[in-house]
């Protein structure tokens, strides 16, 4: 008998056990397909022990799912590329505003959700990237091109080249112009802005800065990083490409280069609080967000890190550059707006 208690002891102890160790996990919902950053969830899960499991998709794709699920849904943590979709999922309620001092003391206010009336966050950036125009440097005085408001101006009618204008990065652009403008003056900013454009708007940001190189037009906009990738790219076409087009961080004379983000959330239903929360933090610490700058040539979000991307740093000369300090939650507030901005202007 003593020995049938005894194995049964033995048993509930390694099912216990077997229990705990299936709870160190984390279940990531990711819109980042960088292959770089695998080496964050490895580093993490030997650090800790917590393993990822990752579900890939886009942003809006995830707002889906995860509305789909309900409190079904096994996801812990959400990554995104773009503020105004953090901000759809906090006001759709897909996400649990916690509080972390460790983040809060690392990522700016501006960069993160507002707070709840507890103090709780609902998602905060976690790596940024600016909005650029590219512009040809034979054809196009660097001057002409400085600000957002020059895309709109009569002197560069036929010359613009840019992806829809419904696409998340323009959205969060044209959100943020709308904060920095007033709705009256941003539309007819916009309608400027598509009268000036040389064809419709189509492709990537990459194929944007392949049509200013090709002469198809001579001004586009872009993220930082797609035009840092081709400057660190091991195939000489895309070196030769980026080495025809000028890039500029507008309005260094005024409110600042617009920056979107890439960020993190907990999902509302997660059943793993603890080792979410400690995945999002360590996302922030400077050794992952060195890997951010480095991997996918973004910028920290985390004060006081420095990084050595040789191409971030060709783009700024070597230089700080100013950068707006709107709140990023007031971008995805603008969303409604803008969409209705875009459709009275006929912009695709």
């Amino acid at each position: 008998m003593q020995s049938l208690k005894a194995l049964a002891l033995a048993c509930a102890l390694v099912s216990a056990g077997a229990a705990a160790h299936a709870e160190e996990v984390v279940n990531l919902y990711s819109a980042r397909h960088y292959s770089t950053d695998e080496a964050l969830y490895t580093n993490f899960t030997k650090t800790t022990g917590i393993k990822i499991n990752r579900v890939d998709s886009d942003d809006a794709g995830i707002i889906a799912r995860l509305k789909a699920e309900g409190a079904a849904s096994p996801a812990d943590v959400i990554l995104m590329v773009d503020a105004a979709r953090l901000y759809r999922g906090e006001k759709d309620g897909l996400f649990l505003p916690i509080r972390s001092q460790k983040l809060e003391e690392v990522i700016p206010a501006n960069l993160r959700a507002q707070p709840e009336a507890d103090g709780g966050i609902a998602w905060f950036g976690l790596s940024t990237r600016a909005r650029l125009i590219a512009y040809n440097k034979v054809k196009v005085k660097k001057e002409d091109v400085d600000t957002y408001e020059a895309l709109a101006d009569p002197k560069n009618k036929g010359k613009i080249c840019i992806r829809s204008g419904s696409h998340p990065y323009n959205l969060s652009m044209f959100g943020a112009v709308t904060e920095h403008m007033g709705e009256q003056k941003a539309q007819q900013w916009l309608q400027g802005v598509k009268d000036n454009l040389a064809r419709p708007p189509k492709g990537g940001d990459t194929d944007q800065i392949k049509a200013v190189a090709a002469g198809e037009c001579d001004i586009a906009v872009t993220n930082s990083y797609y035009f840092a990738r081709m400057l660190r790219s091991n195939n000489p076409e895309d070196v030769a490409v980026a080495n025809k087009v000028g890039v500029v961080f507008p309005n260094q004379n005024s409110y600042g280069t617009h920056l979107n983000i890439a960020g993190g959330a907990i999902a509302k239903y997660t059943k793993n609080k603890d080792n979410a929360v400690k995945f999002l933090e360590y996302l922030a610490s400077p050794e992952a967000q060195t890997y951010f700058a480095n991997g996918n040539n973004e910028w920290p979000a985390a004060k006081n890190v420095q990084v050595d991307n040789p191409a971030l740093k060709s783009m700024t000369q070597g230089k700080p550059f100013k950068s707006e300090t709107i709140p990023i939650s007031a971008v995805g507030a603008n969303m409604g707006k803008v969409q209705q901005m875009l459709d009275r202007a006929g912009f695709q």
